[in-house]
């Protein structure tokens, strides 16, 4: 073979070589993000995978369960705060941690994920039981409970140990209800402009449970996230029609939080 040949063959290889070494950016292309307005500019509300959201608010960025391979959350900004709900792997998710940039960020978390953080996050973190709040990088964080019924010792998500969380930010509150059912300190929540609501059996609520508890509390806007349980994802658009049924006034906002399954 002529050496011009030989040479182009080598470098073929090696750009063949290269191409298969290169990690992707993400498992598959990512939802687009909303916008909210806000008295403080724009939230950005980009949904990630199951109970993982990103949210941009007046120059800050916020990971919410940062979860499924830190491939998904390439080109984002580094995070200034994430918000860890519960120690199961869909929420705490260390191996995800680790391939993020975590340098300058505040972790917020209940004192059952700050037990099992990994030793290098610790010093990071800020605890936060059920009940309190937390003011910083110009807004508050509001820890609310999040369990299953009825309440048992052996169940999934006992009161007390994880949290779902209430973002006060430019004018708006953001609640995400973490892993519950339509307990009563969701039902009575006031003034909720922005809701992301979990259904996924037999974690969580079903979509009768989650619609209901949503009627209860009247959100602006609600997203169905965190709906992949043990039989597949759960009936998103059968959750709508029940909200909306029942309320048209409730934006239901259906996002696709599951699109490498697609």
């Amino acid at each position: 073979m002529k050496p011009t040949l030989l040479l182009t063959a080598a470098l073929a290889t090696f750009a063949i070589q290269a191409q298969a070494q290169t990690p992707t950016a993400t498992t598959a292309p990512r939802v687009a993000a909303d916008q909210i307005a806000t008295k403080k500019g724009p939230l950005t509300v980009q949904p990630i995978t199951h109970g993982s959201v990103v949210f941009t608010w007046n120059g800050k960025t916020i990971y919410v369960d940062p979860y499924g391979g830190s491939e998904a959350y390439a080109g984002l900004a580094a995070p200034d705060m994430v918000l860890i709900t519960d120690i199961h792997g869909d929420h705490l998710d260390p191996k995800t941690l680790s391939g993020l940039s975590l340098g300058k960020a505040l972790l917020v978390v209940p004192q059952a994920v700050a037990d099992k953080l990994p030793a290098e996050y610790k010093a990071q973190a800020r605890i936060l039981r059920n009940g309190q709040r937390l003011d910083t990088l110009g807004l508050q964080v509001a820890a609310i409970p999040m369990y299953n019924l009825p309440e048992a010792a052996d169940a999934m998500h006992t009161k007390g140990r994880g949290n779902g969380y209430v973002l006060s930010l430019g004018g708006k509150n953001v609640y995400l209800s973490g892993d519950t059912e339509d307990i009563a300190e969701m039902r009575a929540l006031k003034g909720i402009d922005v809701a992301f609501v979990c259904m996924n059996l037999p974690y969580t609520m079903d979509v009768n449970q989650a619609a209901q508890g949503v009627l209860a509390f009247k959100p602006g806007i609600v997203y169905p996230y965190h709906y992949r349980g043990q039989n597949g994802l759960s009936d998103v658009a059968a959750f709508q029609k029940a909200v909306n049924t029942a309320n048209k006034k409730i934006d239901v906002r259906l996002r696709n939080w599951y699109p490498a399954a697609q």
